[in-house]
């Protein structure tokens, strides 16, 4: 992290506390699309790619029993806890951790180490929207010769699609999710008489009925910095925003059909000014929450963790819910937030580092762990269904079981969602357009058009082939 939450989006691969929540993709200065294939798409003495053959059983055992020591970046608090569980199994591999910074500052780091051809890690802690990032300039490892594709059934089935690549690639192994729900006040919904919103419809309504009633106070804030809530919404709406097919193939569709129906949505109640749009992980946008000026959260699945250590004067008083519906008779969700081991392409230890990745995140006993100790919201189907999860009664919700909430949520999150890999730059224009749109009250879906413009004129001179703008 480069600063309290100064990069676009929160990061739930962090502990609760406000000061470490955020992170997501390097803003470093873009180069060529051919540029950075070069730079970055060195050998490694790895096999990679769909006709990689298989590695023996034989082999694997006598790696994990040669003396050998990784490194492994990673901004998880305390997850030498987990590194230890490894060590213990195979006392011949070592594991460094570095904690390279969060998110923008570790990809940052990793691509002039990459473009250097030396000082990058054998393993990486990795966004999920931030992996075709690295997947296009060939540094990602292929896990499939050393047994990952064995793990498709421990995971949800869309946490596994956002590691896997068109050609059948596993790119890395999933360690936590952040499927979104709604948090939100249950003593302000119960003093005006509003019902739980179900649909988006209803959502607007509550939004105008509650500002009208208590102008000091709104439904809800969508932040005019928070590219990240504005993907979960599309994700959940069902929007495409983009294609990938090869290394250079992109359709972008940011002011589609869909996306422009957000953007009349989102739009139209920040105009009345019945919706907050200030920039979250603020410290104003924190005495917010504790003093009851929004009603709801619109948030992933680390949200409730999150907002127990950081709103503590309102304990009691909030509740989960699934967000509302553009179809109540076909629920959906999005995602907001989570994480991944891969490996780095130029690993001298393919081997050790594979199965590094695989067993932090799928060995019961280190997946369990990410949960009770830094309150992850888990990926595995296994943890998703233990009774102890999702049986667990926070007294911050009044007692709700918030974990089941959100396990219900993650059944309905559609795994065909894709990003680009350029996100840094789309975030920026979003911020500058669509975001800027909300926070002047202007016109979102306008708005809408000038993000697509400017991220298609950035695709092509990238090297792209790009359709849809």
């Amino acid at each position: 992290m480069s600063g309290p939450f100064s990069s676009p989006f929160p990061s739930p691969s962090s502990s609760p506390s406000p000061l470490s929540r955020r992170g997501f993709l390097a803003a470093t200065g873009a180069l060529s699309l051919a540029a950075t294939l070069s730079a970055c798409g060195g050998d490694g003495g790895s096999t990679t790619g769909s006709s990689a053959k298989p590695v023996g059983q034989a082999d694997i055992d006598k790696a994990m029993k040669t003396p050998t020591q990784l490194t492994f970046w990673t901004w998880v608090p305390n997850i030498d806890k987990e590194v230890a569980l490894f060590e213990k199994k195979y006392p011949a591999v070592k594991i460094k951790v570095v904690n390279a910074g969060q998110g923008t500052p570790e990809y940052t780091k990793l691509r002039t180490a990459l473009k250097a051809g030396s000082g990058a890690p054998d393993m990486v802690q990795i966004e999920y929207q931030a992996i075709p990032t690295f997947t296009i300039t060939g540094s990602l490892l292929d896990l499939r010769p050393y047994g990952a594709s064995a793990l498709k059934s421990t995971f949800v089935d869309w946490t596994w699609g956002q590691v896997s690549g068109s050609g059948g690639e596993i790119w890395a192994i999933p360690q936590d999710a952040g499927p979104m729900g709604m948090l939100y006040r249950k003593d302000i919904f119960d003093r005006h008489g509003i019902q739980v919103p179900t649909t988006w419809d209803e959502f607007a309504a509550a939004a105008r009925t509650l500002h009208k009633a208590d102008p000091d106070v709104y439904l809800t804030n969508l932040a005019a910095n928070q590219v990240a809530a504005w993907h979960g919404l599309l994700w959940q709406a069902g929007a495409k925003p983009y294609v990938t097919s090869g290394k250079s193939d992109i359709t972008i569709s940011v002011d589609d059909t869909v996306s422009k129906k957000l953007g009349q949505y989102w739009g139209a109640l920040a105009k009345e000014g019945v919706i907050g749009v200030e920039p979250d992980f603020t410290d104003s946008w924190y005495a917010a929450l504790n003093k009851g000026k929004y009603a709801t959260w619109l948030t992933g699945a680390w949200g409730p963790a999150f907002l127990s250590g950081s709103a503590k004067a309102t304990a009691g008083k909030w509740r989960a819910a699934p967000l509302p519906q553009w179809d109540a008779a076909k629920p959906s969700a999005g995602n907001w937030g989570g994480s991944t081991t891969a490996v780095i392409r130029s690993t001298k230890n393919p081997i050790q580092a594979a199965v590094f990745a695989q067993f932090l995140n799928s060995d019961p006993a280190s997946a369990r762990m990410f949960t009770t100790e830094q309150f992850f919201f888990p990926a595995t189907k296994t943890l998703l269904a233990e009774a102890s999860f999702l049986g667990d009664t926070p007294a911050f919700y009044g007692g709700q079981k918030v974990n089941q909430v959100f396990a219900d949520i993650s059944t309905q999150v559609n795994p065909a969602f894709q990003w680009p890999p350029f996100l840094d730059r789309v975030a920026t224009d979003w911020t500058e357009t669509v975001g800027k749109s909300l926070a002047d009250k202007t016109d979102t879906v306008r708005a809408l058009g000038t993000w697509q413009s400017r991220i298609t004129t950035f695709a092509k001179g990238q090297g792209f082939t790009v359709e849809g703008g």
